[in-house]
């Protein structure tokens, strides 16, 4: 009953608390510094994971919304068994006869058809491109941009004409409008680049030629390999499902329907599990720093048993040392913590500003890394705090 006394008497204050654990940490600056840094290392994982992650799937909201959902693919399919097929010539026609439906794109890849720099290219070079017919409604269905130049028009799909892919201009090295690609023989003049496409990349390595020019000189029949379509948002599901018996009624299974926004939207899905995957080998190394602290303030304890058995026999109780040792756990913890928050946050500014994406990190996530080192340096430093305050003054000053 008196010890309860003593212990209900005694009392320490909080500076002095927070004093005494500083200094338990400046006594040994290179073992507390390398204890933190495995809870550093920890920390700053998971905020740089969940922060690069939330950048880069900002970009794709940002690219799904500035491109919109509502984008359509139509392509032929195949027969029951096995055999290709060919969409009608007036699919494009018929497209726009579906209620909701507000613009529609297409092009006919020109089988047999090359495109050169020039005729003295050898014709085995073809740079893997595509020649390709189209009419002047692809740019605005497709939300294609040009880089340089113009797009067809009325009057300029009727000539020997081209519009460059991105990609197809590199490999034919054009830079700027104006200059000749020989297609089929024949000299084109170059009336614009265009821009990498996120929803219809195969226009990348495509060389584009007007439609009326394609069926007189290129040998076009009229039939489309692809369409893209634009609907209004909520009726996107319900033309998707009158497309192919639209076009073939006969053989609707014949036509294939996709939505290109559902690869970014899949990229998204596969950047969250990916983010979860690496927040856990962060939780990992966040156990492995709690180890760590534990470690060291276990041998504290041992190095440090005179002072505390000079501290008991002074009239500290039990619970001072607990306390102190606690104390010096978790500020351990949180100088790691710290220290990998401004790390993680640094690096995620480094890697969004790298890709041209806006820094993403919730101060929510900033608060709670620095909550969760808190907590691993109280349960890191429970143990050996227990087993300071239960050191025995005598055996301490005798030892």
């Amino acid at each position: 009953m008196t010890f309860d006394r003593e212990e209900s008497r005694s009392h320490l204050r909080q500076d002095d608390l927070l004093r005494l654990g500083w200094q338990g940490l400046r006594a040994h600056p290179v073992r507390a510094t390398l204890s933190a840094l495995g809870i550093a290392i920890g920390i700053a994982a998971m905020i740089a994971v969940i922060g690069i992650s939330l950048s880069s799937q900002a970009k794709i909201q940002e690219r799904l919304a500035s491109l919109g959902t509502n984008l359509l693919t139509v392509t032929a399919g195949k027969t029951f068994s096995g055999e290709s097929t060919r969409l009608p010539a007036d699919s494009a026609e018929r497209l726009h006869r579906i209620e909701g439906v507000e613009q529609v794109g297409w092009v006919a890849n020109l089988s047999g058809v090359a495109a050169y720099r020039s005729s003295y290219i050898d014709p085995a070079a073809t740079n893997s491109l595509t020649v390709a017919a189209t009419d002047t409604g692809l740019l605005s269905a497709t939300s294609s941009e040009l880089q340089t130049g113009s797009w067809f028009n009325d009057a300029t799909e009727q000539y020997p004409t081209t519009v460059l892919g991105a990609t197809a201009a590199k490999r034919l090295g054009i830079v700027s409008p104006g200059s000749m690609v020989n297609i089929d023989g024949q000299n084109h003049t170059v009336l614009g680049i265009l821009k990498p496409s996120a929803l219809a990349p195969q226009l990348d390595t495509s060389v584009l030629v007007g439609a009326s020019h394609a069926t007189e000189r290129l040998g076009f029949t009229g039939s489309p390999t692809t369409l893209y379509e634009r609907s209004t948002d909520a009726s996107v599901e319900s033309v998707r499902e009158l497309i192919p018996a639209t076009i073939n009624p006969k053989s609707p299974n014949e036509v294939s329907v996709s939505r290109p926004s559902d690869t970014l939207a899949a990229q998204h899905a596969i950047d969250t599990a990916f983010t979860g995957l690496l927040v856990g080998v962060g939780s990992i190394a966040l156990l492995v720093g709690g180890i760590g602290v534990a470690n060291t303030m276990v041998i504290t304890v041992l190095e440090r048993r005179r002072e505390i058995g000079l501290r008991r026999a002074l009239g500290a109780t039990r619970a001072h040392v607990r306390k102190q040792f606690l104390v010096e756990a978790v500020m351990l913890a949180t100088y790691g913590g710290l220290a990998g928050l401004v790390l993680g946050v640094g690096c995620t500014v480094a890697v969004s500003l790298l890709n041209g994406w806006t820094p993403t990190v919730p101060p929510l996530i900033a608060l709670l890394g620095v909550a969760v080192t808190i907590v691993v340096g109280a349960v890191a430093g429970m143990l050996p705090a227990m087993k300071a305050a239960q050191v025995s003054p005598t055996e301490a000053l005798a030892a």
